[in-house]
Order: structure tokens, then C-alpha cells, then sequence
């Protein structure tokens, strides 16, 4: 097989080298008669496969980065060890898609240059690996992150234009090692075969944003307002969670809602704290070593002020916006406590904040006496009711004849046969439609998703009209001044046509100069034949 004008024998041995690993040159190459056989054929397919199914476990690393603190929490909880998984993540996948990619890249050189694909069996068995740890990565994923799947399908309304022209751009450089084949090969049906469903996966590619919707394709004068940003626990990127100095954080930030968790000691006292556990989030394991895994509520609030509930923050490092504090701000978290609910309606009295808060543990035998101790510190705090807003549903009736001005905010969306019309519901991200949340907002119900990090995943609901995300990043999404991306309809049609002819046009022009080279080889070829005809003939005489 005779190598192109453009690809020199130096650079073929070389890529030949690396994707065969053997040092094979082109004269011991032709001399071997070695070619790309039907086995070799499916070994590349299976690497193109490999390179596409590690590509799409990128994205989706990408995605649950969003959510990836709660992976976080869970590890914890289960094994009582605290690192960002994220990072370990993001590593791994960085590395197969690099091996794959590389791979890949090397074996459309070896085509272009008219070399034979020799996988080496190295190669081969870290291509199956590889295959193996993404598909158990997917199998992992649905089995214990299922929601994540839907989290998804909501990406695709902020990437889906992007990645549309990414998967063009693609798909047209792919024209110029399938066409160097097609002149190469001397299988007719298989030309067909190729070229068939390769201008198959061409036009559906160019018809795809058919099917693409957004809400961020919309006149710049349509936007909704800014979401409302409530603080997920405070501001946990910047302070220790549920503390007095995460509220600050949180007010610092522009935040209208503080969310938090409440629990009622054993002596009655409504205090803040999310996990049903200590351990992860103070030193009681230092303190009370023997009582650390008993239930939170198990222990009076005399032994809960002795805990401290800031040091962890910087021991653990939840996040990476920890190693950027201030050293006045590493003081401040070292000297945090397990705040009572007094304190906290206080604080956000003085803030003019409001406050949203679940009542843990929901399954606890003394739920209504805490509903009542929790019920009593607001009313006497002297807050204004309007400013508290109620989630937990258990003895929510009792709640509303005691406190009628307390917010009721409910965590399901509205039933065809509701008895009371909704006015505000609290939801995950993953379990409202762009176009429920348009529904709701026109019907005057206040939305508020959680948990929302990323600014691409905020602009989304931004478009959609949402009217408030509960965030652990705070002081990103404050700097926001619009979304990440906005198209008026028109320019998105432009883009869409513009790609699709220069992609077009691209592949008509590989496959024409790629003729014009296998024509000038197959003369060359020709010539030499003729050439070696006549010195046999001589050489006969």
C-alpha cells in the first residue's frame, strides 16, 4: 500500500510505532505484506465506540457536578470518610478520555496515510477495561443516582445548540479519513454501505435543531426577572453550614431566604442542624466520644454548646472555595457553635430575612412535641410570620389555626383536586418542566427549585421564569447580570444554516481533494508497473 505525497515514512513508522507498539518501517512494513484486515476493521470500530461512550460519561461528570456535594455527604455518612469524590472523578475520566482519544486520532493518521491498523493487544485489553469502568459507572449511576439521569435532560435544554454544532464539526472532519478509505478500498459494496450511512447520520445531524428546544432561545426583551436566591444552609462555600457566620455569609450575598434544618434537643431547645447525626459536621467524636452516634436530638442543649461546629469546615474543605478564606474568616469558623432557633429568627429579624426550614426527623415518635416547641420560639421571637416559611407537611393544619401568617410551602407539585389553591411549592431541579414552570408562574405560584450551583443549570431556570433556586454557591450566582447564553430565534436559525453549508461544503471539498490524490497515486502506481514490465522484459531477453 503506497503512502500519500503528504504523509512522509518517517511520520507513518512513527504513528505505526504507537498504535501498534512495534517499531515497524514502511519497507519492513510492505515486506511483512502487512494490511488492515476484517478483524483489524472491527478492533477500530470497537476504539470509535469506546471514544463515544467515554465522551458521553464525560458529559454527564460534567452535569453531576452540581450535585456532587450530596455524593459527598453520602460517603460520608456510609464510611465515616470525608474527600471530594469530584476531583477523583473529574482525574478518571480525564484519563480515559485522553487514552481513547489519542488512540483514535492515531488511527485516522495511520488511514490517512494509508498504513495498516495493528491494534496491539495492550491496546486492546485497556480499550475493554475501559469500556468495562464507564458502563459500570452508568450501571452505578442508575442504580444509586437515578435522578441524575433526568438532570440530564435538563442539561440538553442549556448544551443542546452547542452540542449540535460540536457533533457537526465532528462528524465533517470524520469525511477525510472515510474518504481516504473509500478510494483506498476495492470493496464495492462496502463504498455503498459506508457512504449510505454516513450521509444518513449527515442529514439527521442537519435536522436535528428541528427538534431542539431551549428556553434560552427567546428575545432579549422576553427574559423573566432574576430568580430570588435562597441559601442552602447559609452559605456553606464560604462558611461552616447552619452557623450564625453562614447566615452573615448568606445575607452578605444578597440572599433573600435562608433554608435551613431544625431539630429539638432533648430538653426542648429548637436548634439548627441537617444531618440526624453529629459527627460530620462538629468534633463530638472529641467530646462525647461514646454518644457520637446517637441521634442528634438525643443529646441536651448544655452538651450541644460545648460542641464546635466550625473546625471541620476547614479540616474537611467541603469545598474548594474554602482555601481562599480570609485568615479573619478562618478565625470567625473556628469559633462557631450549633446554633439555637432563637438565635437564628433573631438574626434574620434584624436582616429582614426570611427563613424556610424542615423539622427532622420526620419519623420521630416526638414529632408533634417538636412541631409545638418549634412553634412556640417563633411566636415569641416576634418575627414577622410572613417572613417564616413552613415545610415540614407533618401537623401542617395544626400549624396554620396556631399561626395563620406562616408561610406554607409545600415540597409536591399541585393535585388536580387541590382543596386550597398552592401559593408556593419547593422542589428539586430534576422534577419541573420548563414548561410547568411557566404553567405555575402564570397561575401566580412562587417556584423555588433545589439544590442549584452551576450557572449554566441557573440560566436554564432563569429562562424559564423560576422564581427562586436554592444555592450553595451564593456568590457566584449573585454576580450573574444574565444568563450564560441568550439567542433570539432568528440568530439561532442563522447559526443552524451557516454550520450546516460550511459543514457541507467542508466534506464536498475532502472528498474532491482526496480523489485528485488517489488518482495521482493510482497513475504513479501505474506508471511503476509498466516501468517494472518492461525491465522483467529486458531482463527475460
Amino acid at each position: 500500500m503506497a503512502d500519500p505525497p503528504s504523509c512522509g515514512r518517517p511520520c507513518a513508522t512513527c504513528l505505526l510505532c504507537l498504535y501498534s507498539c512495534q517499531w515497524i518501517t514502511a519497507k519492513k512494513e510492505k515486506r511483512k505484506g502487512l494490511r488492515t484486515t476484517k478483524c483489524d476493521c472491527s478492533w477500530f470500530l470497537f476504539l470509535f465506540c469506546v471514544f463515544l461512550f467515554t465522551l458521553v460519561w464525560l458529559y454527564f461528570a460534567i452535569i453531576i457536578l452540581n450535585d456532587f456535594h450530596n455524593f459527598n455527604e453520602f460517603i460520608f455518612k456510609q464510611r465515616k470518610l470525608w474527600l471530594d469524590w469530584s476531583l477523583v472523578l473529574l482525574i478518571a475520566t480525564a484519563v480515559l478520555i485522553t487514552y481513547s482519544a489519542v488512540l483514535l486520532v492515531l488511527a485516522l493518521c495511520l488511514q490517512l496515510c494509508g498504513q495498516p491498523l495493528k491494534l496491539h493487544w495492550l491496546h486492546k485489553t485497556l480499550l475493554i477495561l475501559t469500556a468495562l469502568v464507564v458502563a459500570a459507572a452508568f450501571t452505578g449511576l442508575g442504580i444509586k443516582w437515578a435522578e441524575e439521569w433526568r438532570s440530564a435532560r435538563t442539561s440538553l435544554q442549556a448544551t443542546g445548540p452547542f452540542l449540535h454544532i460540536g457533533i457537526v464539526g465532528g462528524m465533517t472532519l470524520l469525511a477525510w479519513p472515510l474518504a481516504s478509505f473509500i478510494y483506498r478500498t476495492r470493496k464495492t459494496g462496502l463504498k455503498v454501505f459506508l457512504l449510505i450511512l454516513y450521509c444518513m447520520v449527515m442529514i439527521t445531524l442537519y435536522l436535528a435543531p428541528l427538534g431542539i428546544t431551549s428556553p434560552c432561545i427567546m428575545e432579549e426583551n422576553q427574559l423573566p426577572p432574576k430568580p430570588a436566591l435562597v441559601g442552602h444552609r447559609g452559605a456553606p462555600m464560604l462558611a461552616p453550614e447552619n452557623t450564625l457566620m453562614s447566615l452573615q455569609k448568606a445575607v452578605d450575598c444578597n440572599v433573600q431566604v435562608f433554608e435551613t434544618d431544625v431539630m429539638v434537643s432533648a430538653d426542648g431547645v429548637p436548634f439548627l442542624m441537617h444531618d440526624e447525626e453529629l459527627t460530620r459536621t462538629t468534633n463530638v467524636q472529641d467530646v462525647f466520644p461514646e454518644r457520637a452516634a446517637l441521634n442528634s436530638t438525643a443529646f441536651n442543649w448544655t452538651d450541644l454548646q460545648q460542641l464546635d461546629a466550625g473546625s471541620w469546615f476547614l479540616e474537611r474543605r467541603p469545598f474548594p472555595t474554602v482555601q481562599s478564606l480570609s485568615a479573619g474568616d478562618r478565625y470567625w469558623a473556628t469559633k462557631q457553635r450549633i446554633p439555637s432557633l432563637k438565635e437564628v429568627l433573631q438574626a434574620t429579624k434584624q436582616s429582614n430575612l426570611s427563613i424556610m426550614f424542615d423539622l427532622r426527623p420526620e419519623n420521630h415518635s416526638d414529632y408533634q412535641s417538636f412541631v409545638n416547641a418549634t412553634l412556640e420560639v417563633i411566636l415569641q421571637s416576634g418575627i414577622p410570620l410572613q417572613q417564616v416559611l413552613w415545610l415540614p407537611d407533618g401537623f401542617r393544619e395544626q400549624v396554620k389555626q396556631q399561626a395563620p401568617g406562616i408561610q406554607q410551602v409545600y415540597g409536591r407539585k399541585r393535585l388536580q383536586d387541590e382543596k386550597e389553591p398552592l401559593l408556593h411549592v419547593n422542589l428539586p431541579y430534576q422534577d419541573m418542566s420548563s414548561e410547568e414552570i411557566r404553567q405555575y408562574h402564570r397561575d401566580n405560584i412562587s417556584v423555588n427549585l433545589y439544590v442549584v450551583n452551576q450557572p449554566w443549570l441557573f440560566s436554564v431556570l432563569w429562562c424559564s421564569g423560576v422564581s427562586s433556586v436554592t444555592t450553595n454557591a451564593c456568590q457566584v450566582l449573585k454576580e450573574m447580570k444574565r444568563p450564560i447564553w441568550l439567542l433570539p430565534s432568528s440568530t439561532y436559525l442563522m447559526i443552524w444554516v451557516v454550520v450546516d453549508c460550511a459543514s457541507f461544503l467542508t466534506i464536498l471539498w475532502a472528498f474532491f481533494l482526496l480523489k485528485k490524490c488517489s488518482q495521482r497515486r493510482q497513475a504513479a502506481e501505474s506508471e511503476t508497473d509498466v516501468l517494472l514490465t518492461k525491465i522483467n522484459s529486458l531482463m527475460q531477453e
